[in-house]
């Protein structure tokens, strides 16, 4: 892998570690010393690359939200009265923990935000206590998903 201006140029080699890895992230390094030919202590330096590079920043957990209750993602476009408001908006949205994805927008809305609730009355709670009422929203387009279709990292 090599950095041109601040810009990862990957080779076949880290694109087969970093697939693995997008499979499972617990995969060991005799695993994807085997699939790239490469020794253990060669994909090790590639990984430490990899991640001090930015190119790769730990691994995850995902969490089943419907095993744990929470069956309604939500996504919200908020509107600000102005623009000058998104960051204490933001600080506040942060303090609401089913807010799991907040995005600072071009087009209509100021704020676009993904939520997980239980159903629709827990959605409409946080709708009405705790997002309507932060100072510099002046409204909200609420829309529910019906089904995730795609849920992926970046595909290269």
């Amino acid at each position: 892998m090599k950095l041109v201006e601040k810009k990862a140029l990957l080779d076949g080699i880290d694109k087969i570690i970093i697939k693995h890895l997008l499979r499972e992230a617990r995969t060991p390094i005799q695993i994807l010393s085997k699939a790239c030919g490469i020794s253990g202590a060669a994909i090790h330096q590639r990984l430490k690359k990899l991640e001090n590079t930015g190119v790769v920043s730990g691994s995850q957990i995902i969490l089943n939200p419907k095993i744990l209750g929470f069956n309604t993602v939500a996504f919200i476009g908020i509107y600000l009265d102005k623009a000058i408001r998104n960051p204490e908006a933001v600080r506040q949205l942060k303090n609401i923990p089913e807010v799991i994805e907040c995005h600072y927008t071009t087009g209509n809305w100021s704020i676009f935000v993904k939520l997980l609730c239980r159903d629709n009355e827990h959605l409409m709670q946080l709708l009405n206590k705790n997002i309507q009422t932060i100072d510099g929203i002046s409204r909200t387009e609420t829309f529910i998903s019906l089904q995730e279709q795609i849920s992926r990292q970046i595909v290269f």
